[in-house]
This record gives C-alpha cells, structure tokens and sequence, in this order.
C-alpha cells in the first residue's frame, strides 16, 4: 500500500554556500574592532591600516555572496551591523583617540555624531526611505558617501600626518569639523558615483588595467601618500556626480532619456 511522498522538512538555519560571505563580513568587523585595539595602544598607522583592510573585505563580501547564490537576510543584517562597527565606531574612537580628546566636550560630540550619522546612513539605505526618489534609483548612483569611502575620508587628516608629520593635520580644532562635515555627507542625499555598476569601454579596458597596477604599487610604496591623493580625487568627482544627476533628472523630466531599470545596491 503506498502511502505517497513524504512531506519535505522545512529548511532551517543557513545554507552552507552563505557561510564564506558571512565569514569575510565576520572578518571584516573582527578587522574594525582590532583598529580600536591598536589606537588604544597608540599605534596609529597599525589602527587605520586595520580600517582599511575591514574596507577591502567588505567589498568583497557581497561579490562572493553573489557568485556563490549565498545571499542571505542575515548576511544582510550581519553587513550592516559590521559596517556601522568598522566604519562608524571604530574610526570615530580612533579619531577621538588620536586628536579629539584635546577637546573633551566638543571632541566627543563630534566622534558621536560620526558614529551615529554612519549608523543612520546604513539604517536609511536598508529601510529605503523615499526609496522613489533617491540618487541611487538612477543607474550609477548612490545617496550620499557610502559608508567605507565615509570612514577613508574621516581619517584624512591621519593619512597626511603620517606622510608629512604636519601638527595642524593633528589639531582637533581642525579634526572635530572635518569629522562632522564627513558625517553630513554619509546622511545627505547627494548624489555619489556607485564605481561598482561603471562599465569600461573596450578600448580603454588596457588603460585601466595599467592604471589599477599602478595604484597598487603606489600603496605598497607610499601608501598614505596613495591614501591622500585618492582620498582628494574623490572629494572632487562629488560635484561631478551632482552635476551629472541633475542631468539626468532633467532629460527623464522632458522624457528625453527613458528610466532604466534600477540596479541592486551593492554597497552601504
């Protein structure tokens, strides 16, 4: 007598493809919280090299996700939560550390608001708030600095006193605003350039290959020299992307250019 299929068991827990991109996220905060450990011991350049390397792996993660099909709710929420660690926290008690605590009360407040506006960036990106209208919903496009590029730009003035050993680089009258201003940055909804979804034309595809060979062994060599130059070239393709949003809200507003179908987030 046959009984027919037996019922299938409801699958629990996470697949074994979504372990390798949850531990590279895993690392990523592990690496975070190791600058903190650092800076504590007042090893400056170990701290913000460990931001660095937290930066790297959090690029990879999501890729790895993607090519394995290991995309996960809790590898999202895991992300996130290492992001707001490794980006926020961990380089706003790193700057306090280093130059902020000269002020106590005002250096303080900016090391918060660092932390915090970087947690409530990631919070606005998972929730999509006014999710019809972001820069992001264009192709090519973020709202705001990402949380990685936020945390580069916030230890700007670390990367020059490292290479120039310049006393103002390490004033806190100069630091506490800089932090302040990259928050505004991280939470406002100017339009960034999302370098994941750029396409390379065929002919210069060579040309860029050279150009990353170079920047690779400019950061092996100098690399907070390489940190800076690249720290400024991106502060100023801020405008450029404003500009070229704009643009392209007016050629979809005249029906000019036809909306195209948004691409997923990659990146916080």
């Amino acid at each position: 007598m046959s009984l027919g299929p037996r019922p299938r068991r409801p699958v629990r827990g996470l697949p074994l493809r979504a372990v390798a991109p949850n531990a590279v996220t895993a690392l990523a905060l592990c690496s975070g919280l190791s600058g903190v450990r650092f800076a504590i011991g007042g090893e400056w350049q170990q701290a913000v090299a460990m931001i660095m390397v937290a930066g790297v792996l959090d690029g990879i993660d999501g890729r790895i996700a993607r090519l394995l099909h290991g995309e996960s709710r809790f590898g999202a929420e895991l992300d996130s939560l290492s992001d707001a660690i490794s980006f926020g926290v961990a380089p706003a008690l790193i700057l306090y550390l280093w130059s902020l605590q000269a002020l106590p009360r005002m250096g303080w407040i900016c090391s918060l608001i660092l932390a915090v506006f970087c947690a409530l960036r990631l919070a606005r990106f998972n929730a999509k708030i006014d999710e019809s209208d972001q820069p992001h919903k264009s192709a090519g496009f973020l709202t705001g600095v990402p949380a990685p590029a936020g945390a580069g730009l916030a230890l700007l003035p670390m990367f020059i006193w490292f290479w120039s050993d310049e006393p103002l680089a390490a004033s806190p009258y100069l630091v506490a605003p800089w932090a302040a201003f990259v928050a505004l940055l991280m939470v406002s909804s100017v339009a960034t350039y999302s370098w994941s979804s750029l396409r390379l034309r065929r002919n210069i595809r060579f040309e860029a290959l050279a150009l990353v060979v170079l920047l690779g062994a400019a950061l092996v060599t100098a690399p907070w020299q390489t940190l800076t130059v690249v720290c400024i070239a991106y502060l100023l393709t801020i405008p450029l992307s404003m500009i070229g949003y704009t643009r392209i809200r007016r050629l979809r507003a005249t029906g000019a250019l036809p909306r195209v179908p948004d691409l997923p987030p990659t990146s916080a």
